[in-house]
């Protein structure tokens, strides 16, 4: 018993389980029907939502046209909400708003006085404060609403009516567009040219046949209010033919030299619906990450004559990248989706161009033959009645003496109807006639009115019978409308666009630059033409106004500004940055910024060595030399995915440090060189491929002095050395007799008090003659001249002065040499190292 409850319970609960999901499945159904069909999608045929339908339509009972006073918002939006569209007035009085902003609609619809908000996305004063009236070309949409064109229903509480669609004269979905999200599906219209969608509808009225991508030969593409440029017709013609896609649109600009000799890059339009304010908002922010580099000021000089957005720059070569920064981080670029969703007779349905405009184009159809067929019983029952009067005028005297007798008015009717065989109608308004109608001026008229009526009549019923006279007055009222209101387009649509992302780099002319970095982790970077070339012994030129005592010019480096340049520190490990991103200044005595902006560098590290790598082949190494001579070889690819909180390069040991990195093919024959001027030749077989955190092996016997530097003899079969205070010398490399990885060395370099120790050594091939020397000192003079003003001598030779030292503390503090580049080959500049 308890057992068939239990079980009578559960059926019963699961029943009404079952009973609230119907119910809740079939009220969300409703209420998603409703949203689609009452308030998010606009119908194909006026373009309109019913928001925006019941503010056109209020606005015309009220009289607010065009050509009237301006009446208070308030008072339209009581009439919408009290009326037509029971929702808050917020929601209502939003959408007039919109509809009277020339930066959201193309052709605005409210006339608005008063503050209606900006592009700036500052809102507007409340309705009580504004005023508006229905816009001229919106007048175009509820012309010949009187004459029984379109169809009327209840509202919302059945006291009123109102149309389902207005006549809709203008083409204003495709010309003004729209947005909106329903339930499950969204709509998303852009605005267009109206003279290009007036070319469209007249064409595809005379060939209902047409391909949709013919019309893309009539309208172009979207036409925003705000102007900009949208990229590219591959995605466009996708939309137009499929009804969805996604284009991008940018902002246009342009470059500008300002009044204080600064260049700068003008942002002139934006794209449709971003908000300037959020625009330069995000701008600031993306400088702020580093997203975007070398703007200096930004400022916003927009008024009312249109938008200026001023981006100083810190120097004109670098515009291109600006550019490119502001398009990838910021919303000067960015994508508008086309989704073709409308209404079409009650029902979403997503459309292409040419069903859209062929839902608009039926419409006027209907609204033609509507309004025909109105004015044609209007001009019958017209006809009718003067026809009546005309033959009353004929039989005047006896038609007086018959009403002269009756006794009422229905006797007077119905004996005029029998005598003179006249309808209920005619009767009635020979006796409504005035006095002045039995003039014979009057007669005339009368008779001359009778005659157009006739032709009236004529002309509609062969409009109703003619398709192709519907088709024309169709033509020429549209014409009319493009000459009344057509004007230019805004939007500029670039066909030819490579619709690929574009890196920074391709904007960059390809050049060598010189790389300067300081004991205290300055770096800048500079044109080679800022050192002009001088003799060997010369005294040099500044380099640095900024560079104090404490701070000395430590590294130097040639390279290609679309390198990579990879830093080591004294920790062991290694960064990477391309060339461009390290900060040019075209003065040779700025200081230059701190490396730790540019790099995650750690403030207790120092930079050792940096070398530039343009490609990460499989087939290269980089050696590594410590200052107590130990050596590690390891593969470059272990170094092509450099974090920018860098890397571990080699494990280096408590008190040791690194001193130089090379590049090598791993077949080479090695020259490690110390400080007391001896330098060992050994295999690079001789050193093993070791791992990336390897520590290495032996390299050279130091014997109380330190390594200084390594260099190979790829492509090379000379040597270089030059000591700090500023002697040099050039060797031939088989002057170095081959030893055993860990020797002593050989002595390259007669060092005593005079040349100062060892500071550098390097190689060089048979032309070196063509190529030049670029040497800075510790003091920040810097000199620049042909190597083939040393000769080559002895290994063991003390050398030639390259440079005259006037400060007798200052020595040399990093050395590089300029090898002559062709442009197709200036990727060569990774053999230049320090």
């Amino acid at each position: 018993m308890e057992d068939n409850l239990k079980k009578t319970e559960q059926e019963a609960l699961v029943n009404e389980a079952a009973n609230i999901s119907e119910q809740v499945r079939k009220d969300y159904l409703w209420y998603a029907v409703s949203v689609i069909t009452a308030r998010a999608l606009p119908d194909a045929r006026d373009g309109l939502k019913p928001v925006h339908r019941r503010i056109l339509y209020s606005m015309f009972n009220l009289g607010i046209t065009h050509d009237k006073p301006y009446k208070k918002s308030a008072r339209i939006v009581g009439e919408v909400i009290g009326k037509y569209h029971p929702h808050g007035d917020t929601a209502v009085y939003e959408s007039m708003v919109r509809m009277a902003q020339n930066f959201s609609y193309r052709y605005p619809l409210i006339d608005g006085h008063g503050n209606f908000g900006s592009i700036d996305g500052d809102g507007p004063a409340a309705m009580r404060y504004t005023e508006s009236r229905v816009s001229k070309i919106a007048s175009e949409l509820v012309k010949d609403l009187d004459k029984e064109t379109v169809n009327f229903i209840p509202n919302f509480d059945a006291t009123e009516k109102e149309p389902v669609v207005l006549p809709a004269y203008f083409p204003n979905l495709l010309a003004n567009g729209t947005m909106g999200i329903a339930v499950a599906m969204a709509t998303s219209i852009p605005p267009h040219n109206l003279n290009e969608v007036i070319d469209a509808i007249t064409y595809v009225s005379r060939n209902r046949d047409c391909d949709v991508l013919e019309l893309l030969d009539i309208i172009k593409g979207p036409d925003f209010p705000t102007g900009a440029i949208i990229l590219g017709t591959s995605n466009l013609r996708k939309g137009y033919a499929t009804g969805r896609a996604v284009i991008k649109v940018r902002s246009k600009t342009s470059f500008e030299k300002l009044n204080n000799k600064k260049h700068a890059i003008i942002i002139e339009e934006i794209p449709y619906q971003v908000n300037k304010t959020n625009l330069i908002n995000s701008i600031v922010d993306a400088v702020k990450e580093k997203k975007i580099e070398y703007v200096t000021d930004l400022r916003d000089e927009s008024d009312y004559q249109g938008i200026r957005i001023v981006l100083e720059l810190k120097d004109e070569s670098y515009r291109e990248v600006v550019l490119n920064q502001l398009y990838k981080f910021t919303s000067v670029q960015t994508s508008f989706i086309i989704n073709l969703t409308a209404l079409d007779q009650s029902v979403p349905k997503t459309m292409n161009l040419k069903e859209l405009i062929i839902a608009y184009l039926d419409h006027q159809i209907v609204m033609i033959t509507n309004k025909a067929i109105f004015e044609l019983k209007k001009a019958e029952r017209q006809y009718h009645i003067i026809s009546g009067l005309v033959k009353a005028l004929e039989n005047i005297d006896a038609v007086i003496a018959l009403i002269k007798k009756a006794q009422s008015t229905n006797e007077a009717i119905s004996g005029l109807q029998e005598k003179y065989e006249l309808s209920l109608e005619q009767a009635k308004a020979i006796l409504e006639m005035k006095l002045q109608r039995l003039t014979g001026l009057e007669k005339v008229k009368l008779t001359q009115e009778l005659v157009a009526l006739e032709l009236q009549i004529k002309n509609l019923k062969f409009l109703l019978d003619n398709e192709e006279e519907k088709v024309k007055l169709l033509i020429d009222r549209l014409n009319q409308i493009k000459k009344n209101y057509g004007d230019e387009r805004r939007t500029e649509i670039i066909t030819d666009f490579d619709e690929t992302d574009i890196d920074d780099e391709s904007w960059i002319k390809e050049e060598p630059i010189a790389i300067m970095l300081s004991k205290n982790n300055y770096i800048k970077s500079l044109p080679l033409e800022v050192y002009r070339t001088q003799n060997r012994g010369g005294v040099g030129v500044k380099a640095s106004n900024s560079i104090n005592e404490e701070d000395d010019i430590d590294k130097l480096l040639v390279a290609s500004n679309h390198s990579d340049i990879l830093f080591f520190t004294s920790k062991g490990k290694v960064y990477r940055l391309r060339a461009h991103k390290i900060p040019m200044f075209k003065s040779r005595t700025v200081k230059g910024m701190p490396i730790i902006n540019l790099i995650g560098i750690e403030k207790d590290e120092k930079i050792k060595t940096v070398i530039n790598i343009s490609e990460y082949s499989d087939k290269e190494n980089l050696v590594f030399i410590t200052k107590k001579g130990i050596i590690k070889r390891s593969s470059l690819t272990h170094f092509n995915s450099i974090r920018s909180n860098g890397k571990k390069a080699i494990n280096i040991k408590p008190e040791d440090e690194l001193v130089e990195v090379i590049k090598t093919d791993g077949n080479n024959q090695l020259i490690i060189a110390a400080a007391n001027g001896r330098a060992v030749r050994i295999n690079e077989t001789q050193v093993r491929l070791m791992s990336r955190e390897a520590t290495g092996i032996k390299g050279m016997n130091v014997s109380g002095s330190y390594v200084i530097g390594i260099c190979s003899n790829e492509n090379a079969n000379l040597v270089l050395s030059i000591s700090e205070k500023g002697f040099g010398k050039i060797s031939a490399f088989e002057d170095y007799r081959l030893l055993n990885r860990g020797s002593k060395g050989v002595l390259t370099m007669k060092t005593n008090e005079k040349t100062g120790k060892l500071i550098t050594i390097k190689t060089l091939n048979n032309s070196y003659s063509s190529t030049e020397l670029l040497m800075v000192t510790l003091k920040g003079l810097t000199i620049r001249f042909s190597l083939g003003d040393i000769r080559i001598t002895g290994r063991n030779t003390r050398g030639v002065k390259l440079i005259k030292l006037k400060n007798q503390e200052d020595s040399i503090g990093a050395v590089e040499i300029i090898t002559p580049i062709a442009d197709s080959n200036i990727n060569n500049l990774d053999q230049s190292r320090i």
